[in-house]
């Protein structure tokens, strides 16, 4: 679903400055933080600023918050430094996937070679 604030999502709560967070990035459209729990030396989440409740969610109506997610990866990339050596960009769906908040979001994850599969 989409919709513009859900008081109950936790990246909503982060994205309107209600819960702390460590900011990468900030534009009018996505908000990018470093994550509390990071699997890799550099692991910020990118978030739109709207509430979309995960990727199976976003339709052509989206197209202008998922470029300025990727302009907003391709920045943290640059600014961390992990921009050369390579970086991984994810998106998790639904609880089986692992995905812990109902809010599109996507993984930077980069500083140290990322095996495949993921574990």
């Amino acid at each position: 679903m989409s919709a513009g604030f859900d008081a109950a999502c936790t990246f909503c709560r982060v994205v309107a400055g209600e819960t702390a967070s460590r900011e990468a990035y900030s534009s009018e459209l996505a908000y990018a933080f470093f994550d509390h729990h990071p699997a890799a030396p550099v692991h910020v989440l990118v978030v739109p600023r709207q509430h979309i409740t995960d990727a199976s969610q976003v339709g052509v109506e989206h197209a202008m918050v998922l470029a300025e997610m990727f302009v907003a990866a391709r920045a943290v990339a640059q600014r961390e430094g992990i921009a050369e050596g390579g970086y991984r960009l994810v998106f998790n769906v639904g609880p089986g996937s692992g995905a812990e908040v109902p809010h599109l979001h996507m993984h930077i994850l980069g500083g140290r070679r990322l095996g495949w599969p993921p574990g």
